[in-house]
């Protein structure tokens, strides 16, 4: 397989709306100024996601000659204000907060919001322009612009010093602190704010790239989202260095040589990654979030709909530690654990699913038969304090990985993976909640030590999950499914307190699948390339390379599967995962 085949930017070209689409600052005030031209008042609302460059938005929108230009953000309740409000969700800890349910009106000052109404309200005519996160709170708007960025974005600036977070001046503070602040509180508000807004937005202003925006008319994104939900397609990856970071990645897939090693690549996780939208000659960025809270039911199933709610449920990324070093030996929630201590309503239940290994590999999974579960936390304890490095030959089991191997890791099971493992991670969404037990003594990428929360993983380590039940149920637990003229279909997981169904099938001819009304995510194990076709031709032929993730939305129903030019004659292989009903 040539490593550029592996499409970093994939996009869906959306159909029907082809002059919808605007790029550059210029372009979009002068269609703009097309639309306002003929009214005598009017007033833009353009409410923006936190991490705009809000700057770079008024001095642009001056350009207009506004007869009125107000920063929504001037209503906003102070700093401390907000620390006092958001203090029960902030906690101390550097990384875990409690998920915020407020509401945006809270973080704003009433008095403040009627007074700018009121100078919206005195202007008799001409152009008023009110922008900046809550603006809609201000006025609903004549015209509604939604300006929107990627999460992956926001944690570029985040790192750069750029931004800190919305309502603080805290760019300088721990970037584990600020990162905790947006996906504990940020983040869960204003998605809440901006997912009425986008149903009924005149555009939405895509702000990822500086001076250089994107603007789509809300009937095209609508449209677009609406014919995703219709069809296979990809996020768009994002890939990061880190400490325990290998080089297969780098080399597999042609990433920027210049970076000492790439740790993850959340190759699905809509949560966090982009979605790009080709509106005729236009390439329009938004948060692939967007489309999971506009449109869940034709995305995810009724059922996943009627139990998640607007989230994606199911995870795949990727762990490489191929030339690198161990992750950290680490342990996920029980339920009961997040629900009661962050807020989450379901847990970090994962699986690693070996896309390729050296022949040392081997993944660390469960304690050893007969330990002491008290001496093996004191021996934590010990090493987290600095007087010795964990034992954890004594205490942790090891065993030989190898490439298709598949390693259940329901909650509460104590793991990581060792050296020169290629790790796809199938896995439920929550990410975040990684109880780090031991770090083998090292300092992250910033010099600093990477937090380890030794109290919270001693509350939920199963010890039960000894040597001889790890391998009775989280080790290779492959049952023949079906077969037929060349393919054959296995269950591979996940354990009984997952919620996720893992399929693998293997085929060398074209093989049927449907979606029997829930979400499907899938990835090409082996193989260089394959195509996945409709039957009644609802979709255009959509072409996946290997080591490549892509989403069936529950809406499609019946679709096929088939080697693809270089790979017709070759066996192949998918890794299919959904909700159990």
């Amino acid at each position: 397989m040539k490593p550029e085949q592996y499409d970093k930017w994939p996009e869906i070209r959306v159909a029907g709306f082809e002059n919808q689409a605007w790029r550059g600052w210029d372009a979009i005030q002068q269609h703009l100024a097309s639309c306002l031209s003929a009214q005598q008042k009017s007033v833009v609302v353009i409410d923006c996601y936190p991490g705009v460059r809000l700057e770079e938005l008024r001095q642009q929108l001056t350009r207009l000659s506004p007869a009125l230009l107000i920063n929504a953000e001037t209503a906003r309740h102070s700093e401390a204000h907000l620390h006092d409000l958001l203090a029960g969700n902030l906690t101390d800890d550097r990384v875990f907060g409690v998920l915020s349910c407020h509401q945006p009106g809270e973080f704003f000052c009433a008095d403040r919001l009627v007074a700018l109404r009121k100078n919206v309200d005195a202007v008799e005519e001409g152009l008023v322009i009110v922008y900046g996160t809550g603006a809609a709170l201000v006025h609903p708007g004549d015209t509604l612009i939604y300006a929107d960025l990627a999460r992956w974005e926001i944690q570029q600036r985040f790192r750069s010093g750029e931004l800190g977070n919305w309502g603080v001046d805290n760019q300088d503070e721990d970037i584990l602190r600020r990162y905790k602040r947006a996906f504990f509180i940020e983040w869960r508000v204003f998605d809440r704010h901006k997912t009425p807004l986008l149903r009924r937005a005149d555009f939405l202003l895509d702000t990822n790239r500086q001076d250089d925006p994107a603007l789509i008319t809300g009937e095209a994104l609508r449209g677009g989202l609406r014919q995703a939900t219709r069809q296979p397609f990809r996020v768009v990856p994002f890939f990061d260095p880190g400490v325990w970071g290998g080089q297969w990645m780098k080399n597999r897939f042609n990433l920027d040589p210049s970076k000492p090693n790439y740790a993850w690549c959340f190759d699905c996780v809509p949560e966090e990654n982009s979605l790009l939208l080709r509106v005729g000659d236009v390439r329009i960025e938004i948060p692939s979030q967007d489309l999971v809270l506009l449109y869940p039911r034709p995305l995810l199933g009724e059922k996943v709909h009627a139990r998640f709610g607007a989230e994606f449920p199911i995870r795949f990324d990727f762990l490489d530690t191929v030339g690198g070093q161990n992750l950290s030996f680490q342990v996920h929630p029980v339920t009961e654990y997040i629900q009661q201590h962050f807020g989450m309503h379901y847990t970090q239940d994962e699986s690693y699913y070996l896309l390729d290994a050296t022949p040392e590999a081997e993944i660390y999974l469960g304690t050893k038969s007969g330990i002491e579960p008290q001496e093996m936390l004191d021996d934590l304890a010990a090493a987290q304090r600095g007087e010795k490095a964990f034992t954890d030959e004594k205490f942790v089991n090891r065993f030989p990985a190898r490439k298709h191997d598949h390693f259940l890791i329901p909650a509460g099971t104590v793991h990581c993976a060792g050296a020169g493992a290629m790790v796809l991670e199938i896995s439920a969404t929550p990410y975040i909640f990684t109880f780090k037990l031991w770090d083998w003594g090292r300092l992250g990428l910033d010099g600093l030590p990477r937090p380890v929360h030794l109290a919270h993983g001693a509350q939920v380590i199963d010890w039960q999950r000894d040597t001889q039940w790890v391998s009775d149920h989280l080790i290779n637990q492959v049952e023949p499914v079906a077969e037929g003229d060349g393919w054959r279909e296995e269950r591979t997981g996940l354990h009984e307190r997952e919620f996720i169904e893992t399929r693998r099938h293997w085929f060398s001819k074209p093989v049927t699948h449907h979606t029997q009304g829930t979400v499907n995510v899938l990835n090409l194990v082996e193989g260089s390339e394959a195509l996945v076709e409709s039957p009644e031709n609802a979709f255009h032929p959509f072409v996946v390379h290997y080591a490549e993730t892509f989403i069936v939305p529950a809406a499609v129903g019946e679709y096929r599967i088939s080697p693809y030019r270089s790979s017709i004659g070759t066996q192949l292989a998918t890794m299919k995962a959904w909700v159990r009903g």
